[in-house]
């Protein structure tokens, strides 16, 4: 399920992100559809490796098959996750798994980021990367929460994803087409505050302008509408300009997270057939 989420996020064309119609100068949606399969079955094992062990252990996959960084914040999301046992609920399952991660945990997932190597770091006074943690993963994660979507999952119970995503999904998966909902879902995201990546590579101004673009996309009435393409189109190109350092990687990261939820429960049926695949959003 982990990896049927994973090539499922790559597939929808979703803004500013890879997909079948869209590469970055280092990845291509196959870069993430190997890395996708490479780490299926060490995220199988999670509930017994361990959440840092799972998550180094698939940053070292990764690289192997793609060779950059794919999924980083895909692996910190899914590890927890799939470290619940299987007919456990996710809810208070993620929650135990959370309670129970130790020192060990903060020191492999602080090596896995650091080979991982991924953009807008930068430096934090207590809890970087680049020293030696002192601190538990979730303390360390907590740290950070206020400027990482995916680090506050770890700090709230993974509320965001179990709350707000998967449902999301869920509904909009009722009405369209998977990979229209996944587009769909990724926006509102954006639109209900700055992509973290964003922010952290660009700073507050060009991250209220994504979510400000996202936002007119929605209220036009996206796809339905003439207006509403051509505004997708427009967020789509500015988000790839600049190097693409204005790419919304966290709240495609939140989607697999969300996709996993969904399927692993039921509610959400795996993608065996796709309505648009990418180009269908994206023409103006």
């Amino acid at each position: 399920m982990a990896e049927l989420a994973c090539i499922a996020e790559v597939l929808a064309p979703k803004a500013g992100n890879v997909h079948p119609g869209a590469a970055f100068d280092d990845a291509t949606w196959q870069d993430f559809a190997l890395s996708a399969v490479a780490v299926a079955p060490l995220l199988d094992r999670a509930a017994e490796a361990g959440v840092g062990k799972t998550v180094l252990a698939c940053v070292e996959a990764t690289k192997a098959a793609a060779g950059t960084n794919t999924n980083l914040g895909m692996i910190l999301l899914l590890a927890p996750l799939c470290a619940v046992p299987r007919g456990r609920s996710l809810g208070p399952g993620v929650r135990k798994v959370l309670a129970d991660l130790t020192a060990a945990d903060a020191r492999a997932v602080y090596e896995a980021i650091r080979l991982a190597h991924p953009g807008g770091l930068g430096r934090a006074g207590k809890g970087d990367v680049a020293r030696l943690p002192k601190i538990g993963l979730v303390e360390a994660m907590s740290l950070a929460a206020e400027r990482d979507a995916v680090a506050r999952q770890y700090a709230n119970g993974f509320a965001d994803v179990l709350g707000r995503v998967a449902p999301a999904l869920i509904e909009a998966g009722e009405k369209s087409p998977l990979d229209e909902a996944i587009v769909r879902v990724h926006l509102g995201l954006m639109a209900h505050e700055p992509d973290s990546l964003i922010r952290r590579k660009c700073g507050d101004a060009v991250a209220q302008e994504s979510s400000r673009l996202a936002g007119a996309v929605l209220a036009a009435d996206w796809p339905r509408t003439p207006n509403a393409r051509r505004l997708f189109a427009r967020l789509d190109r500015w988000l790839r300009a600049d190097g693409r350092r204005r790419n919304p990687g966290t709240s495609a990261d939140l989607v697999a997270a969300g996709l996993f939820v969904a399927f692993r429960g039921g509610s959400l049926l795996p993608p065996w057939r796709w309505a648009g695949l990418a180009g269908s959003f994206t023409r103006g």
